[in-house]
């Protein structure tokens, strides 16, 4: 992607009766990463994250509880949801909430529109539904119940029982768009990614679309079907809508404009309401489809997906009050192959914490920085001629930044990380190699030793740019401790795409006290 263009990303909307654990902190983090590096790259960047409020689900919540729905989710969303966000060092531009009127009438608007092109009927339905997931289940997600649910139909996802249900509804006629959708992703090959989530995806809709159930008459907190109150909208239907609404859609057409369409990503088990229900939905309105819709893998604990039922879900906030945001973030993204599963353990966090952040890149710093200070008076000195062993390194640099920005291009966050990695890696062993402390004891070497520092902490000056977008906070101190800020300007206003370009940060530039970036942490 040239420097520039839009780039629209957003998260799923969470449902806030969930406490947010680490698998919401893992999607907001790599949303917040990719969102930051096209900040950072130039691009017209905009990142959306929300959540999703109506629903059967949080209204028998909200009554078990003693409360209105609307005062359930505020309390939810204020204690559990924002606080997320400011834990993980989030820069999200927009938070959306399906109970604000922006959205509210904008998805009346868009029903309306889609009525009115004749792709809803009235019809009665009898399916079995999932409250947990808010949906008529398939055939493939019915198993039968074991124990306490013995005899009874219950939901492969939360192992509970379903409810038949009857009632009169409207339908979107979605079997009808079947035939584009299988031309969409074959001429869009990267229209879901990775290559497991498209081959799910096509073969879903290759056995045949059913038409889509889009509103209840049964309660009543929900957005009202505009020709007929006594029905309200599908929360499905509502929570998808919110791409649309949150940039302006039906109220401020300039802005829609200029964002539409954006990326999605989402958890593997939200994938065909975004894959497929949801570019029918904008085909039937006459609008453009995603640009692409990514989704993730499941974080596994002990083997199992994580949940606030089987009491595996883990907060944010345990981890990032022990390792840091920035580690937190790290972890995540590198450890797992974005797109795949992962499974997580305290043990691998700690170990990487300690090889990789500490030892490897914060020890890298404070090494260089020390040096500086010792042989030079804390001033960036000035290179003499460059061996080849310096030339290495800058080839070094100038790959990795290439080899990441593409690997972004295709959402693979992990693969950007090692690409970046092996500047670190690199430039430890160039240390090793021409041990700076024996050349600073002979005098005529004093230009050689000048040209190490100097290639150190050009290195680390590029590592800053590079992994600002993944780690914001112990970046946004090196740059400081560089005197980057003064002699450069801010650290998320410089352009990643060109951080690989050597020679940028000045010689006779004050070099600053660097405090450990990843500190030792004892353990209990």
């Amino acid at each position: 992607m040239t420097s520039g263009g839009s780039f629209y990303i957003t998260t799923p909307i969470y449902y806030p009766s969930d406490v947010p654990h680490i698998g919401h902190g893992y999607t907001t983090v790599a949303v917040d990463t990719l969102a930051r590096w096209h900040r950072q790259a130039g691009d017209d960047t905009w990142m959306l994250t929300g959540t999703d409020e109506h629903g059967q689900k949080m209204m028998r919540a909200a009554a078990a509880n003693g409360v209105s729905p609307q005062e359930w989710v505020d309390k939810l969303v204020t204690e559990e949801w924002f606080p997320l966000l400011e834990t993980l060092d989030v820069a999200n531009d927009d938070f959306i909430r399906t109970t604000q009127e922006r959205h509210e009438e904008s998805v009346k608007a868009f029903i309306q529109a889609i009525y009115d092109r004749g792709h809803i009927y009235a019809g009665e339905y009898e399916a079995l539904y999932c409250v947990g997931c808010e949906e008529f289940k398939p055939e493939s997600e019915i198993v039968a119940g074991t124990g306490e649910f013995e005899g009874l139909k219950v939901c492969a996802i939360h192992s509970k029982p379903l409810e038949l249900l009857h009632e009169k509804n409207y339908f979107f006629k979605l079997s009808d768009f079947s035939d584009r959708l299988l031309a969409l992703y074959r001429d869009q090959p990267d229209f879901v990614q990775p290559e497991s989530a498209r081959n799910e995806v096509v073969a879903f809709v290759q056995q045949g679309l059913k038409d889509l159930s889009i509103s209840r008459s049964a309660f009543d907190w929900g957005i009202p079907v505009p020709w007929d109150e006594s029905h309200v909208i599908y929360v499905w239907v509502d929570a998808l809508l919110n791409y649309a609404t949150a940039i302006g859609y039906g109220e401020d057409e300039k802005s829609f404009d200029r964002r539409w369409p954006g990326y999605h990503v989402v958890g593997k088990d939200i994938l065909r309401f975004h894959a497929v229900i949801w570019p029918a939905m904008l085909m039937a309105a006459g609008l453009d489809v995603p640009r692409g819709v990514f989704a993730h893998g499941w974080l596994l604990v002990g083997g199992e997906k994580m949940s606030k039922s089987k009491a595996t879900g883990i907060a944010p906030k345990m981890l990032v009050d022990t390792f840091g945001s920035d580690a937190y973030r790290f972890y995540f993204l590198s450890a797992i192959a974005f797109g795949h599963d992962g499974s997580f353990s305290w043990e691998d966090l700690s170990a990487r914490y300690h090889a990789e952040l500490a030892n490897g890149f914060g020890n890298l710093a404070s090494r260089t920085v020390a040096m500086t200070a010792k042989y030079f008076d804390g001033v960036v000195p000035e290179p003499g001629q460059y061996a080849d062993v310096d030339l290495a390194i800058q080839k070094t640099i100038a790959d990795a930044t290439t080899n990441a920005d593409a690997a972004i291009e295709r959402f693979r966050i992990d693969e950007a990380i090692s690409s970046i990695w092996t500047i670190v890696d690199a430039l430890n062993g160039y240390i090793t190699e021409t041990a700076p402390w024996v050349i600073a004891k002979d005098d005529a070497q004093r230009e050689r030793l000048a040209t190490v520092l100097y290639t150190c902490l050009e290195g680390l000056r590029a590592l800053a740019v590079l992994l600002s977008p993944v780690m914001p906070a112990s970046t946004e101190k090196l740059w400081e401790a560089l005197g980057a800020a003064e002699a450069l300007g801010e650290l998320p206003q410089q352009p990643v795409r060109d951080a690989g370009t050597w020679g940028q940060l000045p010689s006779g530039t004050p070099v600053a006290k660097l405090a450990p970036l990843f500190p030792r942490i004892e353990e209990d």
